[in-house]
């Protein structure tokens, strides 16, 4: 399951760091994924990744809150959504969400045409 925590900010909103595992199959890497997302509070924060197909996503606990360098990242993007391989080998930047998903920017089955 993943792993993950929760940093609340001076002005209220939240930044939440999830550990997934990466979409088999999908154009994204197959390894450990880690997750940012800067919401106004943690449920809309999940409430997003789910809207993306993310389903299972769940934060139980703060064993993970992000560091101060993922606060950081998270804040200066402009969909306040990124990503990463985990664990962090190299100098590898974070990358938008569309880069793990696809271009469909939907992690979930496609849909037959009606």
């Amino acid at each position: 399951m993943a792993g993950g925590g929760f940093n609340r900010l001076p002005n209220g909103t939240v930044v939440v760091a999830l550990t997934l595992n990466g979409p088999a199959g999908g154009s994204g890497p197959e390894e450990p994924v880690r997750v940012l997302v800067h919401a106004v509070n943690r449920a809309r924060a999940l409430t997003r990744l789910r809207n993306l197909g993310l389903r299972a996503v769940y934060l139980r606990g703060n064993a993970q809150p992000p560091t101060p360098d993922e606060i950081t990242a998270v804040l200066h993007h402009p969909d306040g959504l990124v990503w990463r391989t985990a664990p962090q080998t190299g100098q590898e930047l974070w990358h938008p969400i569309r880069a793990l998903l696809g271009s469909t920017g939907y992690a979930g089955p496609a849909r037959p045409a009606a």
